[in-house]
């Protein structure tokens, strides 16, 4: 599995580190997201999937 964010696309909404924050975070400064690893574990999964369905913005993309 692969993530990517498109940080340009982020509204800071937080839904994705609510979900996963092993995986996300959010700059300090303006609650844009900040990706922790492009690659987690398969165990973490359903998490990113979850993360990248809530995001408002559709800003984060799962390649698995």
């Amino acid at each position: 599995m692969k993530v990517t964010v498109d940080q340009d696309l982020c509204i800071a909404s937080g839904q994705c580190v609510l979900t996963n924050s092993e995986v996300f975070d959010q700059r300090d400064d303006d609650g844009i997201v900040v990706l922790l690893t492009e690659t987690p574990p398969e165990s973490l999964s359903p998490d990113v999937h979850e993360a990248a369905a809530l995001c408002p913005a559709r800003a984060i993309q799962v390649t698995d």
